[in-house]
């Protein structure tokens, strides 16, 4: 989808993004390595939406840290650039990273940052590759090397981001109490350093990303029906959220996605 020069774009709808598994050394850590290659008629303002996760990017050569977001953010694509990334598992960040999530939310924060001169040399390394699928072997060669001194996330922090994406919002908050055997205080103060927000939060944006995904194949769907598949609680409910998380409406983003 092309955009115009001034009107945002959702991320998942300017170049061809692509996804793939991370290799073995990583699987513990990241979710999948991705990258975003912007057509030459392309680029403008991309507005990437709450996920509930963290990714390394390498964008204009160099290694930025996407915090977790709770409203949209807008970022510029050059015309025919390639965007570069790896996505955290849930809780993983903070172990890589040494900080609490809560600290970078909404951050775009250069990875030198947190890793010195290592992390403009692995930039370095992936600006210098020919390709850009040379480009991605050289981020995961060089996270793998760093990966066997790093604990891999606390897997209680995975069962509650899972169980959140999965479930009604009610029934995830009780699923994930009753498992974990977790008072509310400890479950919110825990997702505040795996994920930068509380569960309540986390909920609503991946109530949110349900609908992007059902948006994407939705085939003409009515907006209210996408509603009930959702999770919300009627047409309003989810086209408040929307607007809070995007700043689309909901029409715009079946639009955005060719739906």
């Amino acid at each position: 989808m092309t955009s115009d020069t001034n009107t945002p774009v959702l991320s998942g709808a300017i170049g061809d993004y692509r996804e793939f598994n991370p290799p073995a050394a990583l699987e513990g850590h990241f979710q999948c390595v991705w990258s975003n290659a912007v057509r030459p008629d392309g680029g403008g303002p991309s507005a990437v939406v709450p996920d509930g996760c963290v990714d390394i990017t390498w964008i204009n050569g160099e290694l930025v840290v996407a915090g977790p977001d709770v409203a949209v953010a807008i970022s510029t694509l050059t015309p025919g650039c390639t965007v570069i990334g790896a996505r955290f598992r849930p809780g993983a960040a903070s172990r890589w990273l040494g900080l609490p999530m809560s600290e970078i939310v909404g951050g775009r924060v250069p990875l030198s940052h947190f890793w010195g001169t290592l992390a403009r040399e692995i930039a370095q390394r992936i600006g210098d590759a020919s390709s850009t699928a040379e480009g991605m072997r050289a981020m995961q060669a060089a996270l793998s090397k760093l990966a066997p001194d790093v604990e891999p996330p606390p897997p209680d922090m995975g069962f509650a981001f899972n169980a959140l994406k999965t479930e009604s919002a009610g029934r995830g908050m009780a699923v994930i109490l009753d498992r974990l055997d977790v008072s509310p205080r400890t479950l919110r103060r825990r997702c505040q350093e795996a994920f930068g927000y509380g569960p309540k939060t986390l909920d609503r944006i991946l109530r949110f990303q349900r609908f992007l995904n059902l948006a994407r194949q939705s085939g003409g769907e009515r907006l209210a029906g996408l509603a009930f598949e959702a999770g919300y609680s009627d047409q309003a409910h989810l086209t408040r959220e929307v607007r809070r998380l995007s700043g689309f409406s909901p029409a715009t983003v079946l639009r955005q996605y060719g739906a």
